[in-house]
């Protein structure tokens, strides 16, 4: 990587042309993530130039956190610069929730990313770069990070729980070529006030540490972005072990308790954070996870097995181990009339029903037209007959034979027609309501944590 003073606006331009053409094909949709800063205004103006050469559509998303007395103002500037490019912005506001022992920037970012989930593209782009990587790097370090946490930031991965790749193109260009290509370019950007606060750590080692650093080593960003990469390859070395192990230990979104426990202890802590990680955007501490891992293995068949950390909790049932929101089980009671809708949101289960009309399969609509149909929570003593040849029996006793966890059982919608219920999500539908062949019929899906978002389009 040349020095900044050699990045000149057009190397830029043809450096980021080349990493991009690494990742991104014709017809790509590429969503900026436009704070305003000087970085994502300058990646905003490459971007632009470089989309009609690519091919690739083009729109940016803004993230208001509403920390800054000044975010409406950001908004108001990102909303003004979109126009001035001719591309379609996003913003979302959103409430950071600080948990406890959690930095309020990584609050921030978890915010940032829950938003970035509700976008729809093919890439959030991220104007990260070579000094926010050595930022990253000697952070972790100081945490005592392992080596996920020390290959710092990834050039491209998943984002967490979605089909979305997070691009940060920028990972090998220092701080300096950037504001040297706005100052070029006469390009205008905000001035986020809490950057200069050295009481944040990130801040504190931008403007304290590595400026000492710089003069005994003034190589330091290549330098430690190198060592960023070795340690990423080392982490795909370990994601492709924990992979090989999960083929027979992974279904779908549960871990199976036996076969994680057959494995040495450091190959066992390496296939549980692998399947954390799948759930979580950040990762218990190394003292958690040796005790989480050291109670899974000491647990007995018969356990009801609960291990909460943050807003996430791991649990285990019958040798299935899942990880959970904390928020996932609910006490609320309710009652919602159906009135014929594609979708209805359950609040109180935080999920949602979808109604597909289909001839000859799951309820009789002819029966439905008859009745008020509503969806209800459980409340215990519900009665259910799946099959003509089997008796009616309690609600209870059918979650207990589909072998269904005592915690997921209340947050589960029923469908009742009048006050007989006739389907059960997870389930199906009652005998006596199940649509006749080439009658109508209505199928229900139910689809759990989906949740609005408040998202204003520009």
């Amino acid at each position: 990587m040349a020095s900044s003073s050699s990045i000149n606006p057009k190397n830029l331009i043809e450096l980021l042309q080349r990493h991009l053409h690494s990742f991104v094909t014709p017809g790509d949709r590429l969503a900026l993530a436009l704070s305003g800063g000087v970085d994502s205004v300058v990646l905003l103006d490459i971007l632009t130039r470089l989309s009609t050469v690519i091919g690739f559509h083009l729109s940016a998303v803004h993230v208001s956190h509403g920390i800054s007395q000044n975010a409406d103002q950001w908004s108001h500037f990102c909303q003004k610069l979109c126009k001035e490019y001719a591309i379609s912005l996003s913003i979302f506001r959103v409430q950071v929730h600080k948990q406890a022992q959690q930095s309020l920037e990584a609050a921030a970012r978890d915010a940032r990313y829950q938003a970035f989930a509700r976008v729809d593209t093919d890439f959030i782009v991220l104007a990260q770069h070579q000094d926010d990587q050595a930022e990253t790097l000697l952070l972790q370090l100081l945490r005592g990070a392992g080596i996920k946490g020390l290959s710092a930031m990834p050039t491209v991965r998943l984002l967490t729980g979605t089909s979305i790749k997070l691009l940060r193109p920028l990972l090998n260009v220092p701080r300096a070529a950037l504001l040297h290509y706005a100052q070029i370019n006469n390009l205008s950007w905000v001035n986020d006030e809490s950057n200069t606060n050295t009481d944040f750590d990130r801040n504190y080692l931008r403007h304290q540490v590595f400026p000492v650093i710089e003069i005994r080593y003034p190589a330091y960003r290549k330098t430690l972005s190198r060592a960023c990469r070795h340690l990423g390859e080392a982490e795909q070395l370990l994601d492709e072990l924990a992979q090989a192990d999960s083929a027979q230990a992974i279904n779908r979104d549960t871990l199976s308790l036996e076969k994680l426990c057959s494995l040495n202890p450091a190959r066992a802590k390496n296939l549980l954070r692998y399947f954390l990680a799948q759930k979580m955007s950040y990762l218990p501490s190394t003292s958690k996870m040796d005790e989480l891992l050291r109670q899974l293995c000491a647990i007995t068949s018969d356990n009801h097995f609960l291990f909460q950390f943050e807003n996430i909790e791991i649990r285990c049932f019958r040798g299935i181990i899942e990880c959970l929101p904390i928020k996932f089980t609910t006490e609320k009671h309710f009652i919602i009339p159906w009135q014929g809708e594609k979708q209805l949101f359950i609040e109180p289960l935080q999920g949602t029903l979808v109604f597909t009309k289909k001839s000859g399969t799951g309820i009789d609509l002819q029966k439905l037209s008859r009745q008020t149909v509503t969806i209800r929570s459980r409340t215990g003593g519900e009665k259910f007959q799946l099959n003509t040849a089997r008796p009616q029996r309690s609600l209870k006793k059918i979650f207990q034979e589909a072998a269904l966890p005592p915690w997921k059982r209340n947050t589960l919608p029923l469908l009742f027609c009048a006050d007989t219920l006739i389907w059960v999500a997870g389930i199906g539908v009652d005998c006596h309501f199940q649509a006749p062949p080439d009658a109508p019929g209505l199928e229900v899906t139910w689809l759990p944590n989906t949740l609005p978002f408040n998202l204003l389009n520009t």
